[in-house]
């Protein structure tokens, strides 16, 4: 740390030592007597890494007495980092120019944008209406979408833990939200984060021996490097790269903007293609390719074989990857020779992914009529969460790792996290048998597993259940759950509330490239309202226990489907 003083303003550089990020923290203050700024200068103490400002003044009865205080930070991502300072000297001298009351309503112009557009309004249950709007700030005071280079943490700002790294939450629960509120460009930069670190994944998969230009994205990364320490993690929960192909396809999905799988996403695709080829091995026992020793989006399970949701997620990568190069072939040639060239893509290469993917082993059970988690699960004391003592809750604190290993207990969506991706390719029978079989063995010990679960209840009616899901995921942090929240509070599971809301019980989907709705409402609400920024056009939804009303605020003409049945909107519709 290096501090300095210069009047009314303070400056603190700081320099970390792993990632060697240069900043500085910078704030002016000053005094002003009815309006009229006053020439008393603040006392200051320091420290080795604190600077505090105070005053003594004496207010006349009757006299108002106001410090205005600005303060923000420089940083070398952005700046060289021997002008912070100087480039923080004239950031507070624009911000002393404009003034306060200018800057104040500056800043609520910007925020009334934001909800304008993200605010979701519940009538009928302040509980709810509180949980989604904190969650809905949360979110937006954490990424804002307009630097590439920038992406979003599991705590955010609001604490140390995880190091603000980012992690695969970023493609399966964020990039909805901010892809139906925002500019498509914003998805779109959480997208090109990942391709620039295309080079470092390739090199993170070679350190573990693929090769031919074979992906893996790191688990926990800053700037496209591995940082997480624990192999079982690090090692073997290689589904992440299926999420950020996944992500690719939601994005084109629901944006139609083909332009990114051809100038960026294909590289990215065609290398996880690439290891899943490779990771996966052919078992003459089987008569299948395996994918062994992995952990599964439930991290209460390490070194498995088959997990399904792995399992599925490779086969699917591999099929969604040749979809792509085929397109691209026929529709934009010019970009597919540069792309082949870059990724040195043989004709071959494709035949030999589809063998794998057409011969991918899935774990089934026809005594349940299930796909099984992983080989083995059940061989576990199959005990549900409701038979085991409350005393033993949370396990993750309660328990030792092996015997928390040893049990069937679910931190998080496993499988059930594939019928949320891939609810099209199931039926709603499989997806109910699904449900039944594996929601009574998860404890909702990950933030990130009410949400995916309040979806599928309210794909299945279960509106109770959807609820109760919707509210956990909701005031998680404001109830404090799980006893935690002192660490930060849960950013990117946030997320998932508005996806509980949009997705669960307005029944949100993408089919045919067109928005369709299966709108329901929980009994506690007397309606419900949010906005979906489709391709340049703000659909406006409202549902009440009577009908439900949908509106363009932006746009002309909207095709939906409602309910299965085909509608356009171009003014206000009530059904």
């Amino acid at each position: 740390f290096d501090t300095a003083i210069d009047g009314e303003q303070a400056f603190i550089q700081a320099h970390t030592m792993k990632t060697n990020f240069h900043t500085c923290t910078f704030m002016q203050s000053s005094m002003y007597r009815q309006g009229e700024k006053l020439t008393d200068q603040p006392t200051s103490e320091r420290t080795d890494s604190k600077i505090t400002f105070s005053y003594h003044h004496q207010v006349p009865k009757g006299k108002t007495l106001s410090i205005h205080k600005f303060g923000g930070y420089t940083v070398d991502l952005n700046h060289d980092k021997d002008q912070l300072v100087s480039t923080a000297k004239k950031v507070l001298a624009n911000a002393h120019q404009m003034g306060f009351p200018s800057l104040l309503e500056k800043q609520k112009r910007a925020w009334a944008k934001i909800w304008d557009m993200a605010d979701i309004t519940i009538e009928g249950d302040s509980k709810a209406q509180q949980g989604i709007r904190f969650n809905i700030f949360q979110l937006n005071q954490t990424y804002l979408g307009t630097d590439s280079r920038l992406n979003i943490g599991p705590k955010g700002f609001t604490g140390e833990k995880y190091g603000g790294s980012t992690y695969w939450d970023t493609e399966a629960y964020c990039l909805p939200f901010y892809m139906a509120t925002k500019d498509q460009n914003v998805a779109r930069n959480l997208l090109i984060y990942r391709y620039n670190h295309l080079d470092k994944a390739i090199k993170n998969a070679e350190k573990l021996g693929f090769k031919n230009g074979a992906a893996l994205y790191p688990m926990v990364t800053m700037n496209g490097e591995e940082c997480h320490n624990e192999w079982e993690i690090t090692f073997e929960e290689i589904h992440r790269n299926g999420a950020i192909a996944f992500a690719i396809y939601h994005y084109h999905r629901f944006t139609g903007d083909f332009s990114y799988i051809k100038e960026k996403g294909l590289e990215v695709l065609i290398a996880i293609a690439r290891f899943w080829h490779q990771r996966a091995n052919f078992s003459t026992n089987k008569n299948k390719y395996v994918i062994l020793g992995v952990t599964g989006p439930n991290e209460y399970e390490n070194n498995v074989n088959n997990n399904w949701y792995t399992n599925y997620m490779a086969k699917w990568c591999i099929e969604y990857a040749v979809e792509c190069i085929q397109t691209v072939k026929h529709d934009h040639p010019h970009d597919f020779k540069r792309m082949i060239s870059n990724a040195n893509l043989k004709g071959e290469e494709t035949y030999d992914w589809l063998k794998v993917a057409d011969d991918m082993y899935l774990p089934f059970s026809e005594k349940h009529q299930v796909y099984l988690q992983q080989d083995g699960f059940l061989d576990k004391e199959m005990i549900t969460v409701a038979d085991l003592d409350k005393s033993q809750r949370p396990i993750n604190q309660k328990w030792s790792w092996d015997r928390i290993l040893r049990s069937p207990y679910i931190k998080q969506a496993d499988t059930l996290q594939g019928f949320y991706f891939f609810e099209d390719h199931f039926t709603e029978d499989q997806l109910r048998r699904h449900f039944d079989f594996y929601e009574p063995y998860t404890v909702h010990e990950s933030s990130l597993s009410p949400c995916v679960h309040s979806v599928l209840a309210a794909k299945l009616g279960r509106m109770d259940q959807a609820y109760e899901f919707y509210l956990r995921t909701s005031r998680l942090d404001l109830d404090d759950y799980n006893k935690e929240v002192e660490e930060g509070l849960h950013i990117t599971s946030m997320a998932g509330t508005w996806m509980s809301i949009v997705e669960g019980f307005g029944g949100m989907r993408i089919k045919n490239n067109q928005l369709s709705f299966t709108p329901q409402i929980p009994e506690q609400w007397n309606s419900y309202t949010f906005k979906i920024n489709f391709r340049g056009q703000i659909l406006k939804v409202s549902v009440s226990k009577d009908n439900t009303t949908f509106s363009l605020d932006h746009g002309t003409k909207l095709t939906i489907f409602v309910n299965g049945e085909k509608r356009i909107i171009n003014y206000e519709t009530t059904y």
